[in-house]
């Protein structure tokens, strides 16, 4: 096994299963035990991923602190692992909130020792999935993520979890069969055949080969983005969680999608890319706009927010195939906005339900004056969703837009520019109605406001927000050389040379 220096990544990527293995022999009862065991590694995992960064190399492209060792030799399988600019921020996105997330389900009674266990093994498959550069690996950390949200759903979810467990698992299953086979080509399309995602770039493929393929990889990275018109499992998903438990879908999910398009599709396969990026874009943008209307009608807070974040991932789709490196900038750097942003807004939501029993807004009026507290957060981390300037959100969506308006796509970005303006209308109304007018609904009942604990739970998310907002720099520092690396990739061309059919189906 050969690795740069001590093994910190590999170290970090295990630390939650170590964590779910430790609960496991930990006895039902013992709650107290088991929340404290959860959120020490989920902690222990974050202070591993300070140690990443603190090693990361500002200016370079290429990948970083990874481990290579020999697995399965006689199909030419490695466990090989290594982080760049683009999976950096994604690896430190998932470890910040995923304390949030624990602690989120801190008074949950109900299987509490299954709960905890099954969301750090699902975080071990986000971060593996950031981490891989064997596509072997890659794959089998991809699978690992839809097990454990299949169960937490499925058994710990509210109304209708049932439909949304198997609408989830078809869905993402589908894709994610239909991805290995384009695996598996690429696979014996390389001589010697490789698993090997360096080995694998640069392969010569015939402009047919590269279509079929680049489809099979869209397929499960669309649907787990979501791009209209596949997101339709999204907010049922997202209805169907626990309570406690759509920050762990935010976290897992929105991230996947674009991160391999971004990693795989456009690098593998950059013609086909180039050739499908209109259609992308056009769908990228039906879900901006399509999205955003649909959450202004929602009656449902956890919906309208599900849809946003639909809107949200459109602007992402958006800046990673206009084929532009501020675009490509800006879109990695809402991947970690996302993150905080809509992690946080369903944390409240969540708060808001275990003291109201209710998310629907017509029964809320008013709740400004019973929970303050609630009300602030609430208004602030909305403020940021929408774009407000000196937020973090706006910079990725700035960065976005500007980058679409230099490249030529520049009436299809004053689209996506009314998109922002549709999401003012539906989260301020939304908050208008919920949160001020008279006291009515439930409301008039007595309910407590968040606690010094559900504040400081939040601190970070908000202190994160705000420094994104004022200080983008120094994460558009590490970002840019990676995105630079791929916008090139996706202007270079692996058409084989020759005048023959090589690489053709």
């Amino acid at each position: 096994m050969t690795h740069q220096g001590f093994p910190w990544l590999d170290l970090m990527i295990f630390a939650p299963a170590a964590g779910a293995l430790v609960i496991a022999f930990i006895p039902g009862r013992s709650r107290n035990l088991i929340r404290s065991v959860a959120l020490a590694s989920a902690v222990a995992t974050f202070a591993l991923s300070m140690v990443v960064l603190a090693g990361f190399h500002t200016g370079e492209a290429g990948f970083q602190e990874g481990s290579v060792m020999r697995w399965v030799p006689q199909w030419n399988v490695h466990y090989a692992t290594g982080i760049d600019g683009i999976s950096l921020w994604m690896v430190i996105a998932t470890t910040f909130m995923m304390p949030v997330s624990i602690m989120t389900a801190w008074n949950m009674q109900d299987r509490l020792k299954g709960y905890v266990a099954l969301l750090l093994l699902t975080q071990t498959g986000i971060l593996g999935v950031f981490c891989s550069l064997d596509m072997f690996l890659f794959y089998l950390f991809w699978e690992t993520t839809l097990v454990p949200l299949y169960f937490l759903i499925g058994m710990w979810g509210g109304r209708r979890r049932l439909y949304a467990t198997v609408k989830f698992f078809l869905y993402t299953l589908a894709g994610s069969l239909i991805m290995l086979g384009a695996i598996f080509y690429l696979y014996f399309a390389h001589q010697p055949p490789t698993f090997s995602y360096t080995a694998l770039l640069g392969t010569p493929l015939g402009m047919g080969a590269q279509l079929l393929l680049f489809l099979g990889f869209f397929a499960s990275f669309a649907i787990k983005t979501p791009l209209i018109p596949l997101h339709t499992w999204l907010p049922d998903a997202h209805e169907a969680a626990p309570r406690w438990g759509s920050v762990d879908v935010a976290l897992t999910l929105f991230k996947l999608g674009p991160y391999g398009f971004i990693r795989f599709a456009i690098p593998f396969f950059p013609d086909a890319a180039r050739t499908m990026a209109p259609v992308i874009v056009g769908m990228a943008l039906a879900g901006i706009i399509y999205a955003a209307a649909v959450a202004i009608v929602q009656r449902d807070l956890k919906r309208l927010v599900a849809y946003s974040t639909v809107a949200h991932l459109g602007f992402i789709g958006l800046g990673i195939f206009v084929g532009t490196v501020t675009a490509l900038n800006g879109s990695v750097l809402q991947w970690a906005n996302q993150a905080i942003s809509t992690g946080a807004l369903f944390v409240l939501i969540a708060f808001l339900q275990q003291r109201l029993d209710t998310r629907m807004i017509p029964d809320m009026s008013g709740l400004a004056a019973r929970m303050p507290l609630l009300s602030g957060l609430f208004l602030v981390f909305a403020l940021s969703s929408l774009g407000l300037p000196g937020l973090n959100n706006f910079i990725g969506e700035f960065l976005i837009l500007v980058g679409s308006f230099a490249s030529g796509y520049r009436w299809w970005a004053v689209i996506g520019t009314f998109g922002t303006v549709l999401a003012a209308v539906y989260l301020l109304w939304a908050y208008q109605r919920a949160f001020h007018g008279p006291v009515g609904g439930v409301a008039e009942r007595e309910v407590r406001d968040l606690r010094p604990r559900e504040v400081a739970m939040l601190a970070p998310a908000l202190a994160a927000m705000v420094l994104i907002g004022f200080y983008p720099q120094a994460f558009i520092t590490r970002i840019q050389p990676s995105a630079a690396k791929v916008v090139k990739q996706m202007h270079s061309s692996v058409l084989p040379s020759s005048r023959s059919t090589a690489g053709l189906p």
